[in-house]
């Protein structure tokens, strides 16, 4: 029982709790949503206008895009004619090396070649040579011009009438004369005395085209004030988006764009703030467990962020569409994790501020509601990957269907519909099948146990379970009768049927390690009867030890592993315990060797497992097997564990234990084949009543 300091320090932390876990995921939605700028509307192309009549009150321009802007800087900068100086100085040195470099003529030609090879270098250098580089990248347009300065004059030439340095090369060789010769005059490497003589003038051709650039009007156009700018239900074309964004930018400049930041960020921390708060009190009023478990309430406040945050991300730097975010993820991890009705809160709460980002919230809250739902509807218990499959199906059909109504209602005929929309919620399905790979994650970051693990760790055919039904085949049948009896009493009171029967199937896995100890996988032979009752509680109580390192072994989960340390919580191997008192009456015995190290159960699935444990290795020592006999044994059994406080610490009721009695003694009647003592005809004999007894089960089992 709590003690009252210990109820004040438990009302503390919780409350700590809360508001830690408010402030940290207010703050962190609240600093990811975009502010807009402080924008009044939200409007888009191909849209109506959802607002009233809107008049301009002042004259403002109509500013052009940025799109539009920049294709115009585009399109000048193309056309731009760079600025290039005539060096003369290049001529000079280029045409004096060749003259020095062959004064003795050329080899194996006469010296008229070499005035020759002067005179066309000389038309070359006059004409203008390029570095080749810059040359070809403006030769791709041979319209293209070309500035060339000459002391204070500039004249305007077309690329194509100046040269490359490789061109010039080759237009040496245009000459008759010199091409008969040209495989002579190549191992003079004429090339060596070409070299570009119009030098690009960057510091002038980017100050003109600066000037050039800031020359572009940033306006296409003019609104008067007065000018009526768009109408209630008008849709919303390219023009009229741009005077909307016009007006709007305009408005901000004139206004205090400092103060209306601040206004909306109040707002955003309002709303949200709101918003959490209404979840958090919905835990506290319905789940107020769930703040016991930190994994548990850290994974739905994680969840509740995530979205909002990538929703904030893609609003604010507009990629794709918010639409192919598979938001209903989230039900379905807490209706696998938690339970439905928290899935549907939390989802509805996270939809909410996720609108607090997006332009159309009244589209775009039904459409994620309705995912919400459907999903929840079509996942009552993920045990395969096809009812995910199924699940991202309908999610994408429910989705389309909703979106195709809400156009419809809007006034839009098919062909206005935005059909690229369709192709996102197709995309969104197929995202919604990652649930199941991110359902492991989400295992390993919470701790978790997810339906489909628990469908995988009690298959029979592998791991633990396999080598408990070849080393232990006698623990094993019993592991599996517990576990259909402690399924059917969840079943009954609404405890979680699958993770029980896991557990239970676990629960005696550590007598593996010794089971020639343990009756049921005797064959006649009992090694007890050899060794002190000490060692004889020890070895019956190492199977939880045993167990746990087995399951860690096998990184077997911890909700399982808590099975196998409270199946016999903090109770003793009594009939080592009494037969050794028995035989040391005047000795006071110590309990904690015969002790199990415990803990008892804290969960209702833990006590029922307890129960049916402890009930079904009773029964086989009954010595016959009727209604009475059954039902004295198992009322006996359990309320002995009552009695003996093992269910204290767990959330099981006394209507629950009574169900579970119910259900213990209905089950082992069927398993045992008890049969009704039918009535003997009356004919005036006084007979004894006669009674069908089952075959008698002397072994006990410890």
């Amino acid at each position: 029982m709590d003690t009252p300091n210990s109820s004040n320090e438990h009302f503390w932390r919780n409350a700590i709790t809360q508001l830690l876990l408010i402030f940290i995921t207010v703050a962190l939605i609240v600093w990811f949503l975009p502010r807009n700028d402080g924008g009044m509307f939200r409007y888009d192309v191909g849209k109506p206008w959802m607002y009233g009549s809107l008049i301009a009150n002042f004259d403002f321009p109509i500013f052009k895009t940025d799109d539009a802007i920049k294709a115009e800087q585009d399109s000048l900068t193309k056309s731009f004619t760079p600025y290039y100086n005539y060096d003369k100085e290049v001529e000079k040195k280029a045409v004096q090396k060749f003259m020095n470099d062959f004064a003795d003529g050329i080899p194996g030609l006469s010296d008229t070649y070499k005035g020759i090879i002067y005179e066309r270098m000389h038309h070359l250098y006059q004409t203008g040579i390029m570095d080749t580089p810059d040359y070809n990248k403006l030769y791709k347009d041979t319209l293209n011009m070309i500035r060339i300065v000459t002391a204070k004059q500039a004249a305007n030439v077309r690329i194509n009438q100046v040269y490359s340095a490789l061109s010039a090369y080759e237009q040496l060789f245009a000459d008759e004369r010199l091409a008969a010769q040209r495989q002579l005059l190549q191992r003079c490497n004429l090339n060596n005395y070409i070299e570009p003589n119009l030098i690009y003038d960057k510091e002038r051709s980017q100050t003109e085209l600066n000037d050039l650039l800031s020359g572009i009007s940033q306006a296409s156009g003019l609104v008067l004030s007065g000018q009526k700018i768009v109408d209630r239900g008008d849709i919303v074309d390219e023009h009229t988006y741009l005077v909307l964004n016009s007006w709007e930018r305009e408005m901000k400049r004139l206004s205090d764009a400092k103060t209306k930041i601040n206004n909306t960020l109040s707002g955003q921390i309002v709303y949200v703030l709101v918003l959490i708060l209404l979840f958090t009190l919905y835990i506290t009023l319905f789940h107020r467990e769930y703040f016991n478990k930190l994994r548990s309430i850290l994974m739905l406040y994680s969840l509740i962020t995530i979205f909002p945050i990538l929703v904030s991300l893609m609003v604010s730097h507009n990629f794709f569409s918010i639409y192919i975010l598979p938001f209903a993820m989230v039900p379905i991890f807490i209706h696998v994790f938690l339970d439905s009705r928290t899935a549907f809160v939390t989802h509805m709460i996270m939809v909410l501020i996720c609108a607090a980002a997006v332009k159309y919230q009244y589209e775009f809250i039904i459409i994620q509601l309705v995912a919400g739902l459907v999903t929840i509807y079509s996942l009552r218990e993920l045990s395969s990957r096809a009812q995910l499959f199924k699940t991202a199906i309908l999610v994408t059909i429910a989705t389309s269907v909703i979106y195709f109504a809400i156009q419809l209602m809007q006034g839009y005929d098919w062909a206005d519909i935005d059909k690229d929309t369709f192709s996102y919620f197709i995309v969104n399905g197929i995202l919604l099948l990652l649930a199941y790979p991110l359902m492991y994650v989400i295992e390993r970051a919470f701790g978790f146990v997810s339906s489909v693990t628990l469908f995988e760790l009690a298959n029979t055919n592998r791991g633990l379970l396999r080598n408990l039904s070849e080393i232990a085949p006698g623990t094993f049948q019993h592991s599996f009768t517990v576990g259909n009896l402690a399924s059917e009493i969840a079943n009954k009171i609404g405890a979680d049927s699958l993770l029980v029967r896991t557990g239970a199937l676990y629960h005696d896995i550590g007598k593996m390690a010794n089971p020639v100890f343990f009756t049921e996988n005797q064959a006649g032979v009992n090694p007890h009867d050899n060794i002190p009752y000490q060692e004889s509680a020890r070895i019956i109580i190492s199977h939880v030890t045993e167990g746990i390192k087995m399951a860690e072994k096998y990184d077997i989960p911890s909700n399982i592993k808590n099975f196998i340390l409270t199946h016999h919580g903090k109770g003793i191997a009594k009939y080592f315990y009494i037969k050794y008192k028995n035989e040391h009456p005047e000795e006071d015995v110590d309990p904690t060797p015969f002790t199990y190290p415990g803990p008892n159960p804290f969960t209702r699935e833990q006590a029922i497992l307890m129960m049916a444990d402890t009930v079904e290795a009773a029964s086989r020592s009954l010595p016959e097997y009727t209604e009475e006999s059954i039902s004295t044994l198992v009322n006996k059994l359990i309320d002995t564990q009552v009695s003996d406080g093992f269910f204290r610490e767990c959330p099981i009721t006394f209507r629950d234990i009574a169900q579970a009695k119910m259900v213990l003694i209905e089950k082992l009647m069927s398993i045992y084949h008890t049969r009704i003592k039918y009535p003997e005809p009356n004919d005036g004999k006084e007979e004894a009543p006669k009674q069908e007894k089952s075959k008698k089960r002397r072994r006990r089992r410890f």
